[in-house]
């Protein structure tokens, strides 16, 4: 892209984001620890659903030093309605790393953010951004997706470009100002009018700017992904159900392995129970559940970890 539509790219879509821009809590905060939060929140979860469980979360957990003081099984019960479970160990893990090498404070250096256990580049990068107001490229799949269809001409929402050129093309065309506001408006436009399968290209403030305007169609239909299940249900909903079953009892007492098998599907058997102990086992490996007693006659007792 030439610098002259560079800047005429930047001009129309920073102004479509001063009036149609989301307002979300993590925006009307600098503080990094929130923004963290928010980041590892907004991975795999629907914003309408972050929005209700992330000011909860903010006042039990205020910051970086309480969630990492809270016990684990504390953490994941406070999780509850998120789904991906693996997310609240690995941010409750995240908090005992900045109590521990940086006094609870995020650091600000790009570097030791990666160094953070559950820290990719987005992460760190979003952080720099939208806490520190650092001039950096933030690439996540909205933006991926907008730049990919700006700047190439794709011929199917569900075409993309690799990755790596994209962090490439998203530092390229960062603006010398205003580029907290820039990365911001690109996931906007991406979750509001370039979306996934019907780009909205007749209310792109900027169409005519976008290699694919008018170009992208709808993928063919393909079968969905298989992945590993029991009676048609996918193991990661199993998975969800055991540790929804154990947020609803007390911890000291536990669930027995049988009585787990019995609230997880209605038509457990004993044939079934080294399919429940597989998941067990995985969770446990997650660091979501701990198991004692394994030898007694109900399989032994299961408590979030």
């Amino acid at each position: 892209m030439q610098k002259s539509t560079a800047c005429r790219f930047h001009r129309t879509l920073l102004k479509w984001y001063r009036t149609e821009g989301r307002a979300f809590p993590w925006r009307r905060t600098r503080n990094p620890y929130r923004i963290l939060v928010s980041e590892v929140m907004l991975q795999q979860t629907q914003t309408s659903r972050v929005l209700e469980k992330y000011p909860e979360f903010i006042h039990r957990f205020p910051s970086a030093k309480d969630l990492a003081r809270a016990q684990r099984r504390t953490v994941i019960r406070a999780w509850r309605g998120m789904g991906y479970n693996n997310r609240a160990v690995r941010l409750h893990a995240l908090a005992h790393a900045i109590v521990a090498g940086h006094a609870g404070i995020v650091p600000v250096n790009h570097d030791t953010l990666l160094s953070l256990p559950g820290i990719g580049r987005y992460t760190a990068n979003a952080v720099l951004s939208f806490a520190f107001h650092r001039r950096v490229p933030v690439v996540e799949t909205n933006i991926r997706r907008v730049l990919s269809r700006i700047l190439f001409r794709m011929r199917r929402s569900s075409d993309l470009s690799d990755p790596a050129v994209i962090w490439h093309e998203a530092a390229r065309l960062l603006p010398e100002r205003r580029s907290y506001d820039w990365n911001q408006a690109l996931m906007d436009l991406g979750a509001m009018v370039c979306t996934a399968r019907n780009p909205r290209c007749g209310h792109c403030p900027v169409s005519s700017l976008c290699a694919s305007s008018g170009t992208v169609s709808a993928p063919a239909v393909t079968e969905p992904r298989r992945e590993p299940s029991f009676n048609g249900i996918p193991n990661r909903i199993h998975r969800g159900r055991i540790v929804e079953l154990l947020r609803n009892t007390g911890n000291r007492r536990g669930i027995s392995v049988s009585r787990l098998g019995q609230g997880v599907h209605k038509n457990f058997r004993p044939a079934h129970l080294n399919w429940l102990r597989s998941l067990i086992a995985s969770l446990e490996r997650d660091g979501l559940v701990s198991v004692t007693n394994r030898n007694s006659p109900t399989g032994g007792t299961v408590r979030l970890a």
